[in-house]
């Protein structure tokens, strides 16, 4: 089987939002994050994304937290570190700073302004709703650090015009080594459905790797979409706690195990660590060690 037949499988372990409250598995300290990677790793996962979240589960922007989380994962296996600098109320600084001094190989690029919120139908009112602030000002201003140490841009896009927001920074020469994220689900931005997934897919710059982050249960239809696309896929209990209706996962493996079963049902295998470098075209580690000289 080539790298054309294999998907790309990242695990979104904690993301900063949810609580133990709502999900007992949501892992909080460095050590427990580090055992969902690997436990992820072990069922199929190549790549993990991770917010920082303080000992008491509060989210952490501090580069000591995240110092300790890198730290802990490659104590247990070689996955991919992908680094989060989304946040609201947050000064870019405090974003990008863990970002430059720990030069994880793929860092999150949040690619516009936005409502972001979610809605309760039953309520028939907002459970949260704020402004998720990325003028171009600041997304060049990381732009300018990931591309100083060698991270890879993850351009997360929450609506069609995020996608095409990267082509004037295409023909900036800011955007050059880099993927993409639709992320589809939250109210404010792309709505979950297949039709929406198949067009904005095919706006993606040609060549440029994609994957489909699924918010809430319609994760399950995004991914068997993504999947036939052509696309990676993303699953965690950042996104989503369910692997059916009703029935919770218990931590991030059990929702790996589910996306790489529905990758083999299609003949499709999930990337290998070093595949996956290979498939999103990462920095190997003399480049980035060349680079940063």
């Amino acid at each position: 089987m080539g790298l054309a037949d294999k998907v790309v499988i990242s695990a979104a372990l904690t993301g900063v939002a949810a609580n133990r409250e709502q999900c007992k598995w949501i892992p909080y300290t460095p050590e427990e994050i580090a055992e969902e990677a690997l436990k992820t790793y072990n069922a199929g996962a190549a790549i993990v994304h991770i917010h920082g979240r303080e000992y008491d589960g509060a989210p952490s922007w501090r580069v000591e937290i995240f110092r300790e989380i890198m730290q802990e994962v490659r104590k247990r296996c070689p996955i991919i570190i992908n680094f989060s600098t989304g946040a609201v109320g947050v000064d870019r600084d405090t974003r990008i700073g863990h970002i430059r001094e720990l030069r994880p190989e793929i860092a999150a690029l949040n690619m516009g302004t936005m409502n972001y919120a979610k809605y309760s139908p039953k309520r028939r009112n907002f459970v949260f709703s704020v402004v998720f602030q990325n003028p171009f000002d600041d997304i060049m201003f990381f732009l300018d650090t990931m591309n100083q140490n060698s991270v890879k841009p993850e351009c997360e896009c929450f609506d069609l015009g995020h996608v095409e927001s990267i082509l004037p920074l295409m023909d900036m020469g800011l955007l050059k080594n880099f993927q993409v994220s639709l992320i589809m689900g939250v109210v404010g931005g792309m709505g979950a459905t297949a039709r929406n997934l198949a067009h904005v897919s095919s706006v993606v710059p040609p060549g440029v790797a994609w994957q489909v982050i699924g918010i809430s249960q319609e994760q399950w239809l995004l991914i068997s979409t993504a999947l036939a696309l052509g696309g990676n896929i993303r699953v965690g209990l950042e996104d989503n706690f369910y692997l059916s209706p009703g029935e919770m996962a218990e931590g991030n493996g059990p929702l790996v195990e589910k996306a790489a079963g529905m990758a083999r049902d299609i003949g499709r295998e999930p990337a290998t660590v070093e595949e996956a470098r290979a498939i999103l075209k990462l920095y190997q580690p003399e480049e980035r060690t060349k680079e940063a000289k």
